[in-house]
C-alpha cells in the first residue's frame, strides 16, 4: 500500500506538531478540530483517528477537504463553525491550533469546545505565547492577544478542565521565525490598516504557508534538529501548547 500523501507544514508548524504529536491520545479516538485551516494537521490526525474538522474560511475548508482525501484518512471537513455539527455530537479529543487568539471572547469559546467533550476527554490547543511579544505578525493575521502560560492555565481551570499541562515550543528557532514574520507584518501594515479582523483571521491559515516542493522539503528537513533541540526547553519558546481533561 502506498504511503499517504501528507500536506506540507510551515517551519513553525513542524515545531508545533513535534509537541502536539506527543500529547495526543491513543489511536481510535473520535477527534474534532476547530479551525482546521488548510488541513496540515487534519490529514495527520485522520491517519490515527476518526476525524471531524470545521473551518470558517471557505477557501481553506475546501483545500483541507482535498488534502484529507489525498491522505486517505478517516474524516470530514465542514465549512463553518461548531453550529454546522449535530448538537449531540461529542468527541474524545477537541483540538484548536492557533485559533483561540483570534476569538474576542476566549472564555466562551473554551466553554463551547469543552462542552463537545465526552467525560474524560481532552481539550488540546496551541497559541502564541506571552502578551509582551505581541507584534506586527499578530496584527497581520488577526490576533486579539497572546497568552502567558499562567493565564492559559487559569482559563482552562476556570472552564472546568483538570490535569492541565502546558508545554512551550520553538526555542531557539522559533524566535528567529517570529522575527521574520514580524518583518513581513511591518511591510504589510499599510495594506492591513483597513482590513477588518475577520478578514485577517480568515486569511491567517493561508499566510506564509509553503507552496512549492522545495519550500516544503526545506521546512521539513531544516527544522528536524530544532524539533529535537526544543524538547530540552519545555518552558521556553514563543509558542504554547496546552491541554486539559474533562472530569469523567
Amino acid at each position: 500500500m502506498p504511503a499517504p500523501t501528507l500536506p506540507p507544514l510551515s517551519p513553525n508548524g513542524w515545531l508545533r506538531w513535534d509537541v502536539v504529536g506527543r500529547l495526543l491520545p491513543p489511536p481510535g479516538a473520535d477527534v474534532l478540530e476547530v479551525g482546521c485551516g488548510q488541513g496540515g494537521f487534519a490529514a495527520r490526525l485522520a491517519q490515527r483517528y476518526s476525524y471531524t474538522g470545521v473551518e470558517p474560511d471557505g477557501v481553506s475548508a475546501a483545500r483541507a477537504a482535498e488534502r484529507l482525501a489525498a491522505a486517505g484518512g478517516r474524516g470530514t471537513v465542514h465549512h463553518g463553525d461548531l453550529s454546522v455539527l449535530d448538537p449531540a455530537d461529542r468527541f474524545d479529543l477537541v483540538c484548536a491550533f492557533e485559533v483561540i487568539e483570534h476569538i474576542a471572547d476566549d472564555g466562551q469559546a473554551l466553554r463551547e469546545w469543552a462542552d463537545r467533550l465526552r467525560p474524560g476527554g481532552w481539550l488540546l490547543l496551541s497559541t502564541p505565547a506571552y502578551q509582551h511579544r505581541f507584534g506586527p505578525a499578530d496584527e497581520m493575521v488577526g490576533h486579539f492577544r497572546r497568552y502567558d502560560p499562567p493565564v492559559m492555565a487559569q482559563l482552562l481551570a476556570q472552564t472546568g478542565l483538570r490535569e492541565v499541562e502546558l508545554v512551550q515550543f520553538g526555542a531557539p528557532l522559533g524566535y528567529l521565525l517570529e522575527a521574520g514574520r514580524n518583518a513581513v507584518g511591518r511591510r504589510r501594515q499599510g495594506q492591513l490598516a483597513a482590513a477588518p479582523m475577520a478578514q485577517r483571521t480568515d486569511a491567517s491559515g493561508r499566510t506564509l504557508q509553503p507552496t512549492r516542493p522545495l519550500q516544503a522539503a526545506a521546512a521539513r528537513f531544516g527544522t528536524l534538529p530544532f524539533r529535537r533541540l526544543q524538547r530540552a526547553f519545555p518552558d521556553k519558546g514563543p509558542g504554547l501548547v496546552a491541554r486539559g481533561r474533562k472530569p469523567a
